[in-house]
């Protein structure tokens, strides 16, 4: 028998689940089709959210020599015997080009192509796994419409699992077969949002029992077919990087329960650096001044974590973790440096004072270096008032303390020591 999957793809939009900011009645893609216009489409999302059967709804649709490649097999060569056909009789109302994969072809390849979509002699339709504005060429996405498939929700894969175990019951079964909806559940939510993989737990599930009498499928079965299942995490993917913004805001919410959640994703993923990198850059970016214990800290977890490994490794993480989203929070510093970063990049800002300059050498005295330098350890309290940023900037306030105890209490302590000394 063919794959499952295979012999129960929509051939119409009504049957397609999910995606309905797509392909509802009064959406933008469903008006254009009903007028008869295809545009240049990239479709982007992850794996079995319909992305490559919406794409062949459409081409059935025109009235264009249709052709389907996919990228990580494609050749330059390939592409040029599809630009051979342009203009043939065949050809007469022009060319649909459906490209799956399209972040495998290279910037040359996709250039190939280029040329025959501006003139309309190709229409394109691409589909791609990964962020298509790092991925394809920018002349290309100028000229295409992006439409991002969402991960499918519990209920949209449940829907598939349901019509597809009825079309082999009815197909194959003699409708004999039943299923327990807690079973077709636990399918889905196992699937991740991707219905192909649901469909081939089912594939798994039914196929070995199309001759019984009579066939159930229970939660127990669910479970036998879906063994192999797990979270899907992609290191070099959009997955990625979102899993680390996620767990980076999530810290800097002050969300323990969340933060634990996308570390537990990361740590799933093997991920050991980019989990360090980030946990050190929230306790100086987040945390701050607010705790400045907080860097020290985690600090001490990372180098337990790169030491032990995994999964012993799990165990410092987690902690630097709640620590971190636990803790009170100030971008004082952030910010600071962000501001006298900007404004070495805006132009002149003027030259160091000579009282600041290096003095440790002969001669630099008749240069004017140092000589109405005040050490400040000299002075009563270890402070005197002097100018320390250049006369362009002699005004400037980068860093602007926090609400917090911590850097509430140095404010303190500064207002009250130059009082004094007046």
């Amino acid at each position: 028998m063919k794959p499952l999957a295979d012999l129960v793809r929509p051939q119409v939009l009504d049957e397609v689940v999910g995606q309905q900011h797509l392909i509802a009645e009064e959406s933008m893609l469903k008006k254009l089709l009903d007028v008869g216009h295809i545009p240049n489409m990239i479709f982007y999302g992850p794996s079995g959210t319909g992305k490559t059967t919406i794409a062949n709804i459409i081409a059935k649709t025109s009235n264009k020599k249709i052709f389907k490649l996919n990228a990580t097999e494609a050749k330059t060569s390939d592409i040029k015997d599809v630009i051979s056909q342009i203009h043939t009789l065949e050809a007469s109302n022009g060319i649909l080009l459906y490209l799956d994969e399209i972040q495998n072809f290279n910037k040359k390849q996709q250039q190939t192509v280029l040329k025959y979509i501006e003139s309309g002699e190709i229409t394109l339709i691409a589909s791609t796994t990964e962020n298509p504005y790092f991925t394809i060429f920018g002349a290309i996405l100028s000229r295409s419409t992006i439409l991002e498939f969402k991960v499918l929700t519990l209920e949209d894969i449940a829907l598939g699992l349901q019509r597809a175990f009825d079309f082999v019951n009815e197909e194959f079964m003699g409708n004999a077969a039943s299923y327990e909806e807690a079973a077709l559940t636990y399918m889905a939510n196992m699937a991740g949002g991707d219905l192909r993989k649901a469909l081939n737990f089912l594939e798994i599930a039914m196929y070995p029992n199309v001759k019984q009498d009579a066939f159930v499928l229970t939660v127990d079965v669910a479970k036998d077919c879906t063994q192999t299942a797990g979270f899907s995490y992609d290191k070099f993917g959009d997955v990625h990087y979102d899993t680390l913004s996620a767990f980076h805001k999530s810290l800097r919410g002050s969300d323990a329960d969340a933060a634990i959640h996308y570390l537990a994703r990361l740590i799933n993923a093997g991920d050991l650096i980019s989990i360090c990198r980030r946990l050190l850059a929230v306790a100086s970016e987040d945390v701050g001044l607010a705790y400045p214990q907080a860097v020290v800290i985690t600090k001490a977890c990372v180098d337990s974590a790169v030491q032990l490994g995994f999964p012993e490794a799990n165990l410092p993480l987690a902690q630097a973790a709640v620590l971190l989203a636990l803790a009170p929070k100030s971008n004082s510093t952030c910010l600071a440096i962000g501001a006298a970063l900007a404004d070495l990049k805006s132009g002149d800002v003027g030259e160091i004072p000579l009282h600041l300059k290096d003095s440790h050498y002969a001669g630099a005295a008749k240069l004017g270096r140092g000589v109405e330098y005040q050490y400040p350890h000299a002075f009563e309290l270890n402070y005197v008032e002097q100018q320390y940023l250049p006369d362009a900037l002699a005004d400037r306030t980068y860093y602007e303390a926090g609400g917090n105890k911590t850097e509430q209490g140095f404010q303190t302590y500064w207002r009250e020591l130059k009082e004094h000394l007046k």
